[in-house]
């Protein structure tokens, strides 16, 4: 009898855990994420971003609608997006951020769907066609680097390496993050190297790939930077959910597993440099 009383506990955790999966992977029949409106080349109201594009692949993927909520990813973002709650409707304004680090402290997260590098972008026809990797900029002659001008960040692994290699000097600052909405590092040094204000950056990736997709082929040069000891340039980039929706979580796994080709061919038609682990 105690053999047949196990049985059936277990079956009826298994139907319970089958309901919670339902519940809260299927509501609505809506798949709800949470995204910046204009942060190239990851997302914007048009649906033009990289995350955009993946969002409306998992999407149909599920049998789903693609439901919005718009938020500028900056602090607070995560709080008033996935963490935020309907009353009215007992619900969260929405279930999915489609980019986050890997092990990413204010959510649960995904195994990695994309692995980058960090990315030295020279503007071409301006004196510095020759170089082709990392190495050629940092043995630059003195009388070179001179007239370098280079952006530079508030905080970032291109900031060390620029300190490392002497380029200081040479240094335009820029924040990784303004108070300004409609702006992003994307659309700022786009803004800066076509005006001459600087003539290199070395930018995260996707942004880098961003710059090289939005202007013409022969404008911008795209060498990624690679890691080396105390210097770390490239970084895994997965999804993310609530801490606690481990459904949601392995519904995502799932779609990223079983969809990788795709992803990855996404990622390239945006030149997003990519690591092959």
């Amino acid at each position: 009898m105690s053999y047949f009383i196990r049985v059936l506990g277990v079956l009826s955790l298994m139907v319970l855990f089958n309901a919670i999966v339902i519940a809260e992977t299927s509501e609505d029949e809506k798949f709800r994420v949470c995204a910046d409106p204009n942060n190239p080349p990851y997302s914007n109201r048009k649906g033009g971003g990289f995350e955009n594009k993946i969002a409306s692949l998992f999407a149909k993927k599920l049998g789903k609608s693609i439901e919005y909520t718009w938020f500028p990813q900056r602090m607070g973002f995560i709080r008033n997006t996935l963490k935020k709650k309907i009353s009215e409707e007992d619900r969260f304004k929405c279930d999915y951020v489609m980019g986050v680090p890997m092990g990413y402290e204010l959510t649960l997260t995904t195994k990695p769907y994309y692995h980058s590098t960090y990315a030295l972008v020279v503007a071409k026809h301006r004196g510095w066609d020759d170089l082709k990797t990392p190495e050629d900029l940092a043995n630059l002659a003195p009388k070179r680097k001179q007239n370098l001008r280079i952006a530079m960040f508030d905080k970032g692994p291109g900031t060390a390496w620029l300190h490392n290699n002497g380029f200081i000097e040479n240094g335009v600052p820029y924040q990784t993050m303004t108070g300004d909405a409609t702006m992003n590092v994307a659309l700022t040094i786009e803004k800066e190297l076509k005006n001459r204000v600087v003539d290199m950056a070395i930018l995260w990736g996707p942004v880098a790939g961003y710059l090289v997709s939005n202007s013409p082929r022969d404008y911008f040069a795209l060498i990624p930077m690679k890691s080396q000891p105390g210097l770390k340039f490239d970084f895994p980039i997965s999804m993310g959910v609530r801490y606690g929706e481990k459904a949601r979580k392995a519904e995502l796994n799932g779609l990223i597993e079983s969809n990788a080709p795709q992803i990855k061919a996404i990622m390239k038609k945006y030149n997003v440099p990519l690591v092959e682990n």
